[in-house]
């Protein structure tokens, strides 16, 4: 089971943005990467094509940042979390903040 995904509130704890909070847009298992809204911002230069009416100039977009820069944001806490697995009666796996005890509860946009 993954600890961070899709729609998850995110603490940086490492790299240029660290200290900022995000929201998890997409996932990358196989990269071990995830993109955060407003986090890592990267300017691409596009070329514009006039004939299709496609305009050129530099772009903002995020980038990917690495999974294990990333930590939960727990908001009983009011800080950031590891996170553990825990299996519940009814054998269904769910994900807790090891800080709070909580379990993590979301709601994923697809």
């Amino acid at each position: 089971m993954n600890r961070i995904k899709k729609g998850d509130e995110v603490y940086v704890v490492a790299g240029r943005d660290k200290g900022q909070r995000g929201k998890v847009t997409k996932i990358e298992l196989a990269k071990k990467r995830a993109y955060v809204k407003g986090i890592n911002m990267v300017t691409k230069h596009k070329r514009g094509n006039p004939q299709q009416g496609i305009e050129g100039g530099r772009l903002q977009q995020e980038a990917p940042i690495d999974l294990s820069n990333l930590m939960l944001w727990d908001p009983v806490a009011k800080a950031p979390s590891r996170v553990g697995i825990r299996v519940l009666e009814d054998g269904k796996k769910v994900r807790y903040y090891k800080k709070s005890n909580e379990v993590v509860s979301y709601t994923h946009s697809s």
